[in-house]
């Protein structure tokens, strides 16, 4: 392997890649905390985020992607569960693989591991 592509042991070790996710968008699920069967405690929430124009969008007539969050840190979970549905928020992360046994069988399901996070601007109330 060449010194432009990394060496062999970079290939070993996963760091000729990352896996880091950024979005802004509005929470469209408030958060709500689980307990896995694990124990582990989660807080859970869903993003819309805008889908902005690609080749592949072209015609498309929907405007926004919907994305599942799961923050399991300490501090992820505080600060993701101070928000509330239509709040604009950002969120950095890495995209992970769930496995998920149920009545069905064993499903997955793809989420963005949240791992920091902050407010943007608190969703309009009615008082406002």
């Amino acid at each position: 392997m060449s010194e432009q592509n990394g060496t062999a042991s970079d290939a070993a070790t996963g760091k000729d890649g990352s896996n880091v996710v950024r979005l802004r968008g509005r929470v469209s699920t408030a958060p709500s905390a689980r307990e896995l069967p694990s124990g582990t405690s989660i807080v859970v929430l869903r993003l819309s985020v805008p889908r902005d124009a690609s080749p592949m969008t072209k015609g498309s007539k929907q405007t926004a992607d919907w994305v599942d969050c799961a923050a399991w840190g300490g501090r992820a979970r505080r600060a993701v569960s101070r928000w509330a549905e239509g709040d604009v928020v950002e969120v950095e992360g890495a995209l992970r693989r769930r496995f998920l046994r149920g009545v069905p069988g064993m499903s997955t399901r793809l989420e963005v591991e949240v791992l920091g996070g902050r407010l943007v601007r608190r969703a309009e109330t009615a008082e406002d």
